[in-house]
C-alpha cells in the first residue's frame, strides 16, 4: 500500500499535479534522481482522467506536424515503448497501423502524410495497395483502394500503463497523495505554497500535468496564458470473440478534429471501436449518447462493414484536452521558470508520455534544479501475479501457495479472489470496485460485473476493514449499497 507522509514534514524539491499517463512518467522520470518528488491527484486512484478513457494506441508518429512538440515527443515515445513496457511489465503489441484511403482521388493525402511521417523519422512507412492491403485486412472495406501502413504503431493498456509507471515512481521514493485537491496556489520566499484539500504543500519547483484541469491549474498561480477546450470522445467495446474482425489498428485520413474514428484490437482480446468528436464546456462530460454512439458505429462500417453491434459490451466516453494553442505546451509558465506546464497533452499523449518525462526533467535542470543519478532507482517493476495469463501447470502452482488463487470470482475474465486480494495490497492499492476492474479485468467481461460485483464489494470491505455500504464504485459518493435490505421495508 502507498506510505503517506504527514504533508507538514517536508518541503519538497518537486510537486506534480496530476496522476494522468503524463503526471506518472514525469514522476517516475524524477525518481532515477536524488530529488524529494510529490505527485497529487485529486481523484481516489491514478489514471482517473483521460488516461483510463482513450484509444489506447501507441501512435506511429507521422499525423503531427514535422518539427512541433507533437511530432518529437510522438517519434521519441514509440521508440521508448518496447523498453518501457519490458520495465514496467505492461501488455503492449507492436500490431501496426493502416489509414484507409476510398478514392483514388485521396491518394495524395496518403502519400502527404508519409511524407510526413518520414521527415518526423517515423521508420517502415509504405502504401499499400489492392492485393497486399486484403491479404493484411481481409475484412477492410472492398471500397478501399490504398492504405499507409505503418509498421511501429502499436496498442497498449492505458491505465495498467499508467498504475504501473506511478507504481514504479513510488517505489523509487515518490511521495503519493490521493484525493489531494490544489485549491490554492501562491509563490513566496523561493517557494511554491499549494493549498489542498489534505493541507498545505511547499515545493522548490511546480509541474503541472492537470489534463483538462490545466488551465484551471495555470490561473490558480495566475498564469492566463492558454485555456483547454475539453473534446469529448465516444467509444464501444466489442467481446473478445470480436476481437480478431481485424489485425491492425485501422484509421480513416484524419481531419482538423484528429484521427477519426478507428477500429481496433485491444491488448486483451476484445475489438475497441470510436471515438468521435464533440465539443463540450463540461469538464466532467463522460456521458455517452444515442446519437453519439450510432455515428461512431455508423463510421466505422466505412472501414468495417461486418462490424456486428451483437458484440457490443458496453459503451464510454472519455475527455481530450485540447489546448487553444494546437499543440503541446510543455515550458516554463511565463510568470515563473520554477512553474513548468505539461499542458493540452492530446493525442499522441499517450505515445509521447515517457517522452514527455524525459523533457520535463530537462526542463527543470535547465532551470537550476541540480539532477544527480539516483544509484538504487530500479526502473523494473515486480511482476503481479495474473492468472488469466497463466498457463494451467502455473495457476495449479500458484494455488498449491496460495490458495485464494483457486476462488474464481469473475468468470468472464477468469479474476479470483487472489488476484482480487493482490490488486487492494499492492504499492497503489485499490480501494474501490473500479480501482480493482482497472487492476485486475473484473467486471470488464460480458456480463459487466452482474455476477461478480456483490462478491468484489465483499472482499473489499473485508480487507479494508470498512462497512460493505461504504464501499464505492469510483470513490467520492458513488455508494454502491444503502444499508442491509432487512432495515429497509417498504
Amino acid at each position: 500500500m502507498v506510505k503517506y507522509v504527514k504533508v507538514s514534514d517536508m518541503v519538497y524539491d518537486v510537486v506534480i499535479i496530476g496522476a494522468g499517463v503524463v503526471g506518472a512518467f514525469i514522476a517516475r522520470e524524477l525518481s532515477g534522481y536524488e530529488l524529494k518528488v510529490c505527485l497529487l491527484e485529486k481523484a481516489s486512484d491514478v489514471a482517473m482522467g483521460a488516461s483510463r478513457a482513450n484509444s489506447a494506441i501507441v501512435h506511429a508518429g507521422f499525423d503531427p506536424v514535422p518539427n512541433t512538440l507533437k511530432a518529437i515527443l510522438n517519434v521519441r515515445g514509440n521508440k521508448l515503448f518496447p523498453r518501457i513496457v519490458q520495465e514496467l511489465n505492461v501488455s503492449f503489441k507492436q500490431i501496426g497501423s493502416l489509414v484507409l484511403c476510398f478514392d483514388k482521388k485521396d491518394i495524395p493525402k496518403l502519400e502527404e502524410l508519409q511524407q510526413r511521417g518520414i521527415k518526423n523519422g517515423v521508420e517502415g512507412l509504405d502504401i499499400i495497395y489492392g492485393d497486399r492491403l486484403r491479404e493484411l485486412e481481409p475484412n477492410v472495406s472492398p471500397d478501399a483502394v490504398a492504405a499507409l501502413y505503418a509498421p511501429s504503431a502499436g496498442i497498449v493498456c492505458p491505465y495498467e500503463l499508467t498504475l504501473q509507471a506511478a507504481e514504479n515512481a513510488v517505489q523509487n521514493g515518490v511521495d503519493l497523495q490521493l484525493d489531494c485537491e490544489v485549491t490554492a496556489i501562491r509563490h513566496e520566499q523561493q517557494r511554491f505554497i499549494l493549498t489542498t484539500t489534505k493541507g498545505m504543500f511547499e515545493t522548490r519547483y511546480l509541474v503541472n500535468a492537470a489534463g483538462v484541469y490545466s488551465d484551471k491549474i495555470a490561473l490558480l498561480a495566475g498564469d492566463h496564458d492558454f485555456t483547454i477546450h475539453p473534446r469529448k470522445g465516444e467509444y464501444v467495446l466489442l467481446d473478445k470473440k470480436f476481437g480478431n474482425l481485424v489485425n491492425h489498428v485501422i484509421f480513416q485520413l484524419p481531419s482538423d478534429k484528429g484521427k477519426g474514428v478507428l477500429v481496433s484490437p485491444t491488448v486483451d482480446g476484445n475489438l475497441l471501436v470510436g471515438p468521435n468528436a464533440k465539443e463540450t464546456s463540461d469538464r466532467e462530460d463522460t456521458v455517452t449518447t444515442a446519437e453519439g454512439l450510432a455515428e461512431v458505429v455508423q463510421t466505422a462500417r466505412i472501414s468495417v462493414p461486418s462490424l456486428n453491434l451483437q458484440g457490443v459490451i458496453t459503451s464510454f466516453a472519455g475527455l481530450r484536452a485540447t489546448s487553444d494553442k494546437g499543440e503541446f505546451i510543455i515550458g516554463s509558465s511565463a510568470l515563473h521558470p520554477h512553474f513548468i506546464h505539461a499542458a493540452g497533452i492530446e493525442s499522441p499523449g499517450l505515445t509521447a508520455a515517457p517522452a514527455i518525462g524525459e523533457k520535463v526533467a530537462q526542463l527543470l535542470e535547465e532551470n537550476g534544479l541540480h539532477l544527480v543519478h539516483k544509484k538504487s532507482y530500479n526502473p523494473f517493476i515486480k511482476p503481479v501475479p495474473s492468472t488469466r495469463h497463466m498457463s494451467a501447470g502455473q495457476w495449479n502452482a500458484l494455488i498449491q501457495t496460495n490458495p485464494e488463487y483457486g476462488r474464481i470470482v469473475c468468470r468472464c475474465e477468469k479474476v479470483t479472489e487472489g488476484d482480487i486480494l493482490s490488486s487492494i495490497h499492492r504499492t497503489i492499492g485499490a480501494t474501490n470496485l473500479d480501482a480493482v476492474k482497472r487492476r485486475t479485468r473484473a467486471v470488464m467481461g460480458r456480463c459487466q460485473g452482474g455476477f461478480c460485483s456483490p462478491r468484489i464489494v465483499e472482499i473489499l470491505s473485508r480487507e479494508l476493514n470498512l462497512p460493505a455500504e461504504q464501499i464505492t464504485k469510483s470513490g467520492g459518493n458513488s455508494w454502491i449499497l444503502a444499508g442491509k435490505t432487512k432495515k429497509h421495508r417498504i
